[in-house]
This record gives structure tokens, sequence and C-alpha cells, in this order.
């Protein structure tokens, strides 16, 4: 199904239309071509630049990640990408952090459900007032390995260095694991 047709099948990406993680991930990626061009139906009825992410963007990227058909599961691999296409593509930010708050959790949501490790709902794990603290392991046995492989290349393919989500995979992994990837001169783990 094409990003036009779930627009269409879902209108202005109403979160109670999300019918299971595959039409969140595409939402999501709805939410990036708004980002991208500025134009969509995630930016009408109000001004909105091109590679810009606002308050709006990252709410509405909430609601997606929290809808009911999906709070009970875990993120999605394809949803954690759409997170990372939608910071790839959002070089001006007016969104006091939430995006990059959200985007983090969600990631080490993915990675530690991946890994076997539990989980709370997301509903609780991706609350801007939930600490990362509260649910993920500080450091994890039996992390999945393919898991943090993939986080390390999105994370070294991005342009833009998200420190929370650096710090927040650290503390599923242990820092000593998970060299700071984007810091230039540190070797990356291998596998």
């Amino acid at each position: 199904m094409t990003s036009l047709a779930l627009a269409e099948r879902i209108g202005d990406i109403d979160p109670a239309k999300i019918a299971d993680r595959y039409t969140a991930a595409l939402a999501l990626g709805i939410v990036r071509d708004g980002v991208i061009t500025g134009e969509g139906p995630t930016t009408k009825g109000r001004i909105h630049y091109s590679r810009a992410l606002d308050v709006e963007d990252a709410v509405l990227c909430a609601k997606i990640l929290t809808a009911t058909a999906v709070e009970k599961q875990p993120v999605s691999r394809a949803e954690a990408e759409a997170l990372f296409e939608i910071d790839a593509a959002a070089t001006e930010r007016s969104d006091d952090g939430l995006f990059d708050d959200l985007f983090a959790k969600a990631v080490v949501h993915h990675a530690a459900s991946a890994s076997g490790l539990p989980v709370p709902s997301r509903a609780i794990a991706l609350a801007p007032e939930t600490a990362i603290e509260s649910w993920a392991p500080p450091q994890a046995g039996n992390v999945n390995t393919e898991v943090l492989e993939w986080i390390s290349r999105q994370m070294r393919s991005s342009r833009r260095s998200n420190h929370r989500l650096e710090r927040l995979v650290g503390a599923l992994v242990g820092a000593a694991t998970l060299p700071m990837v984007q810091s230039p001169g540190i070797m990356d783990f291998g596998m």
C-alpha cells in the first residue's frame, strides 16, 4: 500500500484507525513525508516548513506508536526504521526534544523486546514522564547481537547525532558494550 493510499484510508492519521504495527509504520512514513515536503495530511491547516519537525509532528508520532491496536505490543523493526527516517529527514527542530525522547525510547523498546527482555506497554515506556531507567535494565545479558548491529548501522548512517539515543542504548546494553558510534575515532563493535 502506498503512502498516499494509506493517507486516504486513515484520513488525517487518526490513531484509532491504526490496525496493527504495519499500519503504524506506514503512518509514521506519512509523517516522514510531511516532514520532508512540509505538505500532506500531517500538515493540513498549519504552516509547516520542509525538513522541519515541530511539536505537532512529535505528538502525532507518539499517538501513532501508542494507538490502541499496538499499545501492548513491542515496537517493531519497521516502526523503529520509520523513526530513524523521520530523525534523518528533520534538519530543523522546534519540538523541545519531544521527538528525540520518543525516538530513543522506541528504539530501546524494540531492542529490548527483540532480545527477549520484558518491556512495559508502549503507553508507559514511551511516555515523556517515564524514565528509561525505570524499565530498561542497566545492563542486559543475552542481548540480541543482530539488533545491536542494526542500531549501530542506523546510528552511523545518520547525519545527526542523537545523544539521547546513544545514552539510552548504552543503558540497555552497558556503556562498555556499545561505543558512541557517532564519535570519530571510536572503534565499532565487531560481531
